[in-house]
């Protein structure tokens, strides 16, 4: 990695937000929409997010959820990367076991070489989906171990990224295209930049991990709250500076929502609490409306589930949302907030990010 690494990574804040703050898509289709609306949806988040002065964009990885169409980040952020000029773009995250090395670093060089010097590359162990098929991805039954084998396949990748591969080495002869190689060739022009990779997890696992190789963490706060700060701390404890940063460098994923008026927040979140329910108990779908929620007749176990989830997802009008979001930071320390926006609609998402925008006073387009 160049010297300047470190200056990819660490964003900058704008307005009044105490840090950077990012955009997390998991490219939701509600009821009635399909996975092409969601994807312009996409595009109308990432326009406003630039022009906003949001830091960065990532989209997830997931798989045989009918409500999320990420199963193919590196597409994604292509044709985000169409539509956009100066935003970083990246995963939230690749989940690395599900894939080959080699491949990974050719989908994001080549990334790299359509958005030079404003992609990342966000690495995950879990599968993104189920066991059945993670089974079918991987092509095989043996879960654990490729979960396991994380730091092999992290190194791997990492050493395809920057062709350095040692003499002897089966790999020696092999190399990423789009990449470094091509800088190094007779007559090679290519920069040899790759895009800056980033540890992400809901446990301690990668946490430490990240700390020891001196990479840059996101914590999946929105999902695995109860574990925050623990892994901010073991993450923060192991850290060892490296050629990459100098420093630790932490961000949480927040689901946050805001709304023109409170009543509306509480119906939208309890349309993605649902969606939750169904997708816990093993009924994914597509996200309900808030009519369809209201409607439902919750258990009490499916009451208490949705009682927990939503103590978590910071919602309401512009200025509850920025004190909830001014507070966590604060009980975190984190150094970036990357904000998901769970609702049935394209239209809540878009609005959602224009009102935090706003509540924080962050550039407006000329």
């Amino acid at each position: 990695m160049p010297a300047d690494a470190a200056e990819e990574i660490r964003g900058t804040a704008h307005g009044t937000a105490p840090v950077p703050l990012s955009v997390l898509d998991l490219v939701t289709v509600g009821a009635g929409r399909t996975a092409t609306d969601a994807l312009r949806t996409g595009v109308d988040i990432v326009r406003l997010a630039e022009a906003r002065g949001f830091q960065r964009y990532w989209v997830a990885e997931h798989h045989s959820m009918p409500g999320v169409a990420s199963s193919s980040p590196a597409v994604i952020l292509a044709h985000l990367a169409a539509h956009t000029d100066r935003i970083r773009l990246g995963s939230g995250g690749v989940m690395l076991p599900n894939h080959a090395p080699l491949v990974i670093a050719e989908q994001f060089g080549t990334l790299e070489a359509m958005a030079p010097g404003r992609v990342d590359l966000g690495l995950g162990r879990a599968p993104g989906t189920d066991g059945a098929t993670a089974a079918a991805l991987r092509r095989t039954d043996r879960l654990n171990e490729g979960a396991d084998d994380f730091p092999q396949q992290l190194a791997e990748l990492i050493r395809f990224l920057d062709d350095d591969f040692p003499d002897g080495h089966p790999y020696a002869r092999i190399h990423a295209v789009p990449g470094p190689v091509q800088a190094t060739s007779p007559g090679g022009v290519q920069s040899a930049h790759r895009p800056p990779v980033w540890l992400l997890g809901s446990s301690g696992f990668s946490a430490r991990l990240a700390g020891t190789l001196g990479l840059p963490f996101a914590f999946a706060h929105h999902f695995s709250a109860q574990n925050t700060i623990p892994a901010l701390d073991l993450y923060r404890e192991s850290f060892r500076p490296s050629a990459v940063l100098d420093a630790p460098y932490a961000l949480i994923g927040v689901s946050a929502l805001a709304t023109d008026d409170e009543k509306e927040a509480r119906r939208q979140v309890l349309a993605a609490a649902l969606n939750m329910v169904r997708l816990r108990t093993g009924r994914p779908g597509l996200v309900p409306t808030p009519e369809e929620a209201e409607a439902y007749d919750f258990s009490p176990m499916e009451q208490d589930f949705i009682q927990s989830w939503n103590a978590n997802v910071i919602h309401g009008t512009a200025d509850e949302v920025r004190s909830g979001l001014d507070d966590l930071q604060k009980r975190t320390g984190a150094d970036e907030l990357m904000l998901t926006a769970n609702a049935h609609g394209g239209d809540v998402r878009l609005r959602s990010y224009e009102l935090i925008a706003d509540a924080y006073g962050l550039p407006t387009p000329a």
